[in-house]
């Protein structure tokens, strides 16, 4: 017996087991041919110690699977994770050298027989017909224990009552006959029968392939019908213990079993990729096992966190056409063990660490293939491989099929996002540290992925848009529990969070109202405090919407500029083909790229109904929208300073002192906002009729209001632009799912009107190069929401008030729409001409080929601008009807009248005048152009004014554009029309009434005669009737000055800036020319009166 075999028996089980290991090291070191036996006796001897104190331990004290003085641990003397071999040589090589061994005879079942094992093949003890007397402990423990490991220590018996192979184990039989004990298994004999058994296992197999079935079984022993009494409830308990201790040592001391390291054996990765009901894959109950033992044994996590950087690495290969779940139902089962999720975060690959020499491209795409996480989050239908196996044939495949793949692929998608949700939920209540770990992963990806919002950007150089995708709806569904309707979290948002050395980077992102040095210089001043987590996830969501959906939603405006490309491209090779025919060579080459031009259409309309598939699930966009309203909240509040939730009021304007913590956020703060609500508009307006509150409604009014906090003139234009969206027709909603809020909530009754009206007038100065352009679409838009809330006669009344107690921005807001009337109509109608041309030009029959070509191209080239002017001539047209109809003292004041009446003269001449033969086109409506519709709205204009005597005498003193005949073409027109007769009646009245004051005019004109050139208006020449000092000291009447300012703010002599109130009233000048009008009046009565005959002179 080895001397040091007396102190065992007071030791407790796990310091037994080193001991014991640490002598079978000592033996194998020191053992030779000539001792071989003697040194196995020894072992012996202390086995039969150490089992005899083992036993009487466990019947006093039956151990438990958690209790950690029973687990094994590794022996301290081998450094790097070295073990021992079991036995002697002789022994150990005696399997792989002898053919007559037992293992070579008897074999272990493969793993394909232990798969296809019936129910029988259970670990439990068999039914046997009760004899006289009680089956005894030793023997139920011998039956037990061959079941669940398949040995022997009988060599007849080659086969259990199953008909399942045993092993026979001959050096354990030979050890307890040579100790004196009776020779059967028992608790104290378990591990060196493991140890013998597992030697008898190939080497080209791995030992879990002997070990985890018997786990298994021992684990379905331990789980009888009825609780077993203490001493066999000690049995199982302690194979259950020994069992694990060896999965552990088979795959960190490989040595131990007289083994070299084999990475393909040392590895959970093939059983964890198995389901946990196969015989050979990794059960919950193995986990739990395994991970109970982690406080005390270091050994453990690393198998599993190396295991699962194994797993991520193969995965990062594959796509979603792939066996991709049983990677996915892996780091879902680690999920449910903190401990393991502790691991993985601390593991290194769990970040991304950029080495000097990684370009930004690799950073921006090593999240998603470099880490753990990364290749779970990658897998998406977006992947180009996935797109063509839902899309084959995307070019020619029907609407039908494209909608149920995109259904499918939906529920894919769906089913994959809520496993990462479970996934990225455990890891964030974890631990402290996980959740760190897991929020610095997530900010790593957006902060190195700005360039995806880029113009022009490689697909290559960024992360995919489905990892992206699936990093934004993963950090919606982590604040989800936070968004709630009511907004009561939405104070917890904490806006200095970004003060406090935050996650998010933004300091390369544009600001909604500071430069960078501002913002610089706010962000240096560290707030005190610690941020919560709602702040942390609200913020990383933000940016995720914005790097990861919001650019993947922008890319379908892409990808159909590059189909139609392509298409065209398609088409003119297609045109080329049979006129190549005799040229081989060209024609090859000219198939060739059709050939490519048709990959490339098909690759990148599969991608397009891939995005669509993706972007258009209802329940991800839904809780999408939920935080894009969140954000809203949120930031009228940072805005306003107030504690605003929906449903209270919120006063306007916003403090002149904008809060520099609004200033300085990022604009994608409000864009992300603005886009995703723009998008859901257009593309999915079912999910709004339930979801959208006022906040959007007061965001927009708000920043249209006091528009100076947004210094970006698109983001203003989009507020604009999402109103508009909102009051399209859905369903049941004939004014759309903003309409009938935008009609009768007071905070839009008070604020929209004039909102509205700052922002038409705004628009004019924008400051970049489009802008003379693009304020025509957005004043378009405004028309369309003033058309939607029109028939409240509240706004009728805040117009009527404008013009009255704000008459400086009414007469620029007039004025600007008489501008657009003038500039939209002249385009309008001299595209129409180049279009009559054009048609009558393609008739001529002896018109070249060539020319031919030409001018259907220019003519395609007009009919397009023609288009696009006429619409905006009918609505500008529209909204003047309407207002003129409303107002018609408002649009007859001074400042107004005269440039109105000009208008409209100017263009009634271009209807009804001679040359309105020109106008003639083929399909007129294909151009949105109606002369009838049109001249009726002229007229309405005009008898919507009449009754004002200031808008008759302007009308008859327009010297440019009066001509009575055409008033009467019109009259005639108007008849034609079967327009009704108290309309022609009313009209006739009105030509009158302009004849008559044209009579009157003309002989005011002739009675003043030559006006002396101090009182004409230098900018016009006439006679100024209320003249005014300009600050360069030149003298111009105030309707002159007015009409200049609304155009252009600046002094016309000087071109400094200026207002009207920097004019001086001219009280001298003005006496003098009213004295002088006075005279010559006078004069003009007695000269009429024959007074000129008589003779005035003295006696």
């Amino acid at each position: 017996m080895d001397p040091n075999d007396g102190a065992e028996p007071t030791l407790p089980p796990q310091e037994q087991m080193r001991q014991r290991r640490l002598a079978k090291l000592a033996a194998l070191s020191s053992a030779n041919n000539s001792n071989t036996k003697e040194t196995t006796k020894s072992d012996s001897s202390a086995a039969s110690t150490s089992t005899s104190t083992s036993t009487s331990t466990l019947a006093a004290n039956p151990p438990t699977s958690t209790s950690p003085d029973q687990e094994n641990t590794r022996p301290a003397s081998l450094p790097d994770h070295q073990a021992n071999p079991t036995s002697s040589s002789p022994v150990q090589t005696q399997p792989q050298t002898q053919p007559s061994n037992p293992f070579s005879q008897l074999g272990v079942r493969n793993k394909t027989e232990s798969s296809n094992s019936t129910a029988g093949d259970s670990a439990a003890p068999s039914k046997k017909m009760h004899t006289g007397r009680e089956e005894t402990l030793e023997n139920w423990s011998h039956r037990l224990l061959s079941d669940v490991f398949r040995v022997t220590l009988d060599e007849s018996q080659t086969h259990d009552s199953r008909g399942n192979r045993l092993i026979y184990l001959p050096e354990l039989k030979a050890e307890l006959e040579q100790s004196g004990d009776p020779v059967k298994l028992t608790a104290s004999s378990i591990d060196s029968a493991i140890l013998e058994a597992a030697r008898y296992v190939p080497t080209n197999k791995a030992l879990l392939d002997y070990l985890l079935p018997c786990w298994k079984r021992v684990v379905r022993a331990n789980k009888p019908a009825r609780p077993p009494p203490p001493e066999k409830q000690a049995v199982l308990s302690e194979a259950k213990r020994l069992c694990m201790s060896n999965c552990i040592f088979a795959l960190t001391m490989p040595e131990y079993f007289g083994r070299e390291p084999n990475p393909d054996h040392d590895s959970l990765v093939p059983y964890l990729l198995r389901h946990h009901d196969n015989e050979d894959g990794i059960c919950l109950d193995f986990f739990a096992e395994a991970v109970s033992r982690i406080p005390e044994d270091d050994s453990i996590a690393p198998i599993f966190t190396d295991a699962m950087v194994r797993m991520s690495e193969r995965l990062a290969r594959m796509t979603m056409n792939d066996d991709y779940k049983p990677y996915i139902n892996c780091l879902l089962t680690y999920a449910r063990f903190p401990p393991l999720l502790n691991a993985l975060a601390q593991h290194p690959r769990f970040q991304v660490h950029p080495s000097p020499g990684m370009s930004k491209e690799k950073i921006a795409v090593a999240s998603e293939t470099e880490t753990i996480l990364g290749p779970f989050f990658r897998i998406s239908p977006l992947q180009a491989e996935v797109t063509k196996v839902y899309f084959a044939g995307a070019r020619t495949i029907d609407a039908g099929r494209v909608k149920s793949s995109q259904s499918a692929l939906q529920m894919t998608l769906k089913a994959h996002q809520s496993d990462l949700t479970n996934i990225a939920n455990a890891l964030v209540r974890a631990s402290h540290d996980a959740r760190n770990s897991t929020l610095d992963w997530f900010a790593f990806i957006v902060n190195t992925n700005h360039k995806r919002r880029a113009l022009q950007v490689k697909s290559t150089d960024v992360a995919s848009d489905g990892f992206m995708v699936n990093v934004t709806a993963i950090l919606d569904k982590l604040c989800e529990p936070f968004l709630d309707s009511t907004f009561s979290k939405v104070d917890k948002i904490d806006v200095d969070y970004l003060r406090r050395n935050p996650r998010v980077d933004m300091s390369d992102e544009t600001k909604l109202n500071a430069d960078q040095a501002t913002a610089d210089a706010f962000y240096k001043k560290h707030a005190p405090g610690t941020s919560n987590f709602i702040s942390e996830v609200f913020f990383l969501t933000l940016a995720a919407h914005h790097y990861g959906l919001g650019a993947t939603n922008s890319k379908l405006k892409d990808l159909d500029k590059d189909i139609k490309y392509v298409e065209g491209l398609i088409g003119r090779i297609e045109d080329e083909l049979p006129k190549l025919q005799n040229d081989p060579l060209r024609l090859m080459q000219a198939r060739t790229h059709h050939q490519q031009a048709i990959s490339s259409v098909e690759k990148y309309i599969a991608l397009r109904h891939a995005i669509e598939g993706v972007v258009l699930d209802e329940s991800m966009q839904t809780l999408s929208l939920q935080f894009m309203r969140y954000v809203s909240v949120w930031l009228l509040r940072v805005a306003s300073g107030t504690d605003y939730k929906p449903g209270e009021d919120f006063k306007l304007p916003l403090p002149a002192d904008q809060p520099e913590a609004f200033s300085c956020l990022p604009e994608y703060a409000l864009q992300d906002v603005v886009e995703n609500f723009k998008f859901v508009f257009r593309y999915m307006p079912r999910i709004l009729m339930s979801a959208v509150g006022d906040e959007v409604i007061t965001l927009c009014i708000t920043f249209l209001r006091s528009s100076e906090y947004i210094k970006n003139p698109y983001l203003k234009s989009s507020l604009v632009t999402l109103l508009y969206s909102g009051t399209w027709p859905v369903y049941h909603l004939t004014r759309g799912v903003l309409g009938d809020f935008l009609i009768a909530t007071p905070f839009s009754n008070e604020h929209l009107l004039h909102a509205l009206m700052k922002f038409y007038i705004e628009c004019e100065h924008s400051g970049v190069s489009s802008a003379f352009y693009d304020k025509f679409n957005i004043r378009y838009e405004i028309f369309q929401v003033i058309k939607c809330i029109w028939p409240n006669s509240v706004y009728k009344d805040k117009l009527s008030r404008e013009s009255k107690v704000n008459k400086q921005f009414f007469v620029q807001f007039v004025n600007l729409l008489l501008n657009d009337a003038t500039y939209l109509l002249d385009e309008a109608l001299t595209k129409l001409v180049k279009i009559h041309d054009y048609q009558k030009q393609l008739q001529d029959e002896t018109l070249s080929a060539e020319d031919k070509d030409k001018v259907k191209s220019d003519l395609e080239a007009a009919e397009q601008q023609c288009q696009s002017w006429m619409q905006l001539v009918n609505d500008t047209m529209g909204m003047m009807k309407l207002f003129t109809a409303a107002l018609r003292d408002a649009f007859t004041m001074p400042e107004i009248v005269t440039r109105l009446a000009g208008m409209l003269n100017y263009n009634l001449e271009s209807l009804v005048g001679p040359k309105r033969g020109n106008l003639k086109v083929q399909d007129s409506k294909k151009y949105h152009f109606e002369p009838k519709v049109l001249l009726s709205d002229f007229i309405d204009i005009y008898l919507n004014l009449a009754p004002n005597p200031a808008f008759i005498e302007a009308v008859a003193a327009d010297g440019r554009s009066y001509k009575p005949a055409n008033f009467e073409a019109a009259t005639n027109l108007l008849e034609k029309l079967g327009k009704p007769s108290h309309i022609v009646a009313s009209w006739k009245t009105l030509i009158q009434k302009f004849a008559q004051a044209k009579e009157r005019q003309d002989q005011a004109e002739l009675d003043l005669g030559e006006i002396p050139p101090e009182f004409e208006d230098p900018l016009i020449g006439d006679l100024m009737t209320d003249p005014v000092i300009l600050p360069s000291q030149n003298i111009v009447d105030r309707s002159t000055i007015v009409q200049q300012l609304l155009s252009n703010p600046r002094d016309p002599f000087t071109r400094m800036p200026m207002t009207i109130d920097d004019v001086v009233p001219a009280n001298d000048l003005r006496i003098r020319i009213e004295e002088w009008k006075a005279e010559r009046i006078a004069e003009a009565k007695v000269k009429s009166s024959g007074g000129d005959t008589m003779d005035t002179t003295d006696g």
